[in-house]
């Protein structure tokens, strides 16, 4: 492998070292300064599926992946992102909201392999503004041990001496929506600008056995009643209970009120044995007048993520065109229509093994919107895809470079 050139190490360089070390992927080598993919070129074409499903995929012409990175500069915010497989999804979620100002907490499930892991501390070595956190815990799914990951990754970034003034979490299984410059004019919109994004509602009836009954964690495997299904006590300092979604958009404010608060600090032993406290944990803090950036009167609102449930079919959605994990769809190709008419910040969930070409399509149109964003000069190693009948700067995806 050819020598670093100086002591930089750029994004595909790492990309291309951490991965081609522990044979997790194969990166494609970088097209050359005139955008055509010579013979002997590695990249390959894109398929002719993702301009059937996908706005602005210019037909009539053949489209290239090839790996590289934007770099386009806005606001502060700090990542969450807890993994422990499919190290290849990582790193195109990684690439797609990688920006040098922003920081990056990355949680890797102790469970993971130790190559794994290993892959992963390598690549995030290549950055001052990315890092493992510094406890991983053995993530339990609707287990206490989840939400314990969030919060050990937050400790560390309270540490960071970035300036960032929200935190998102992502898991591996993600992919944004929103570019980078979307995702920052939500979050600093006037109805998100000093708030926390919780969707949720008061607990409804069918959400109580949750929290009325006690729960243990099989670690590493499942979460199941203790004894006969003891009864737990009311939660501490009168709280009334919500429920939610796991995912979260946090001031730092609100941060440092989770790790100092007394209130918190006893509603988070109260939750350690109930079923999937992520769900309830951030949403009911965020009601209540003591933390900062709270939404007392707050729902729903907030658009996360894009999420295909299967007990909301027929309604919210026509359906899953992959099929269902754990009652949540993971996406096929013909499900990114309804992805993009969402317009959510992320969507939840993608496979690389059985529905490649979800993901494959959902990446190159996110990169067509950032590139058609950018106010800079754009730079061939930008393009996440190119075509073989390259002419113009006008010409990628369509469009040229301009907000």
């Amino acid at each position: 492998m050819r020598q670093l050139e100086g002591t930089k190490c750029s994004f595909l360089v790492c990309l291309g070292i951490s991965i081609i070390i522990f044979s997790f992927i194969y990166l494609r080598t970088r097209t050359p300064p005139e955008l055509k993919p010579p013979p002997s070129s590695s990249c390959k074409p894109f398929s002719t599926v993702c301009k059937t499903f996908l706005p602005g995929m210019k037909k009539g012409v053949n489209w290239y992946s090839c790996d590289c990175q934007v770099s386009l500069a806005h606001h502060l915010p700090s990542f969450i992102v807890t993994i422990h497989k499919e190290l290849e999804l990582f790193v195109r979620l990684l690439r797609a909201i990688y920006m040098p100002q922003n920081v990056y907490c990355i949680h890797v499930d102790a469970k993971a392999p130790r190559e794994y892991r290993e892959a992963v501390q390598k690549l995030v070595s290549c950055f001052p503004n990315t890092f493992l956190s510094s406890h991983s815990e053995t993530v339990t799914y609707a287990g206490f041990s989840r939400l314990q990951a969030d919060l050990n990754c937050m400790k560390d970034l309270a540490k960071s001496k970035t300036d960032w003034k929200k935190v998102v979490n992502l898991c591996g299984q993600d992919f944004p929506v929103k570019s980078n410059l979307e995702l920052v004019q939500y979050m600093q919109s006037q109805q998100w600008r000093d708030k926390n994004m919780t969707p949720g509602v008061k607990q409804p009836m069918s959400m109580m056995y949750r929290t009325q009954r006690q729960y243990k964690e099989i670690v590493g495997s499942h979460v199941a009643p203790k004894g006969l299904g003891l009864r737990k006590r009311p939660p501490p300092h009168n709280l009334q209970l919500y429920f939610g979604t796991a995912y979260y958009v946090l001031t730092r404010p609100f941060v440092d009120f989770v790790l100092k608060s007394p209130i918190a600090h006893d509603f988070l032993d109260w939750s350690r044995d109930t079923f999937s406290p992520d769900e309830h944990y951030w949403v009911t803090l965020n009601h209540i007048k003591e933390a900062p950036g709270s939404r007392i009167d707050g729902g729903w609102e907030g658009a996360i993520r894009a999420i295909k449930w299967r007990d909301q079919e027929g309604s919210a959605h026509s359906g899953c065109k992959g099929h269902y994990i754990r009652d949540i769809c993971i996406y096929g190709v013909e499900d990114l229509p309804w992805i993009i008419s969402m317009d959510s910040m992320f969507a939840n969930k993608f496979e690389s093994n059985t529905f490649p070409e979800a993901l494959d399509c959902l990446e190159q149109w996110h990169r067509n919107k950032v590139i058609n964003q950018a106010t800079v000069p754009i730079e061939p190693s930008w393009l996440l895809a190119i075509h073989s009948n390259y002419s113009n700067s006008s010409s990628y995806f369509n469009s040229s470079a301009g907000e």
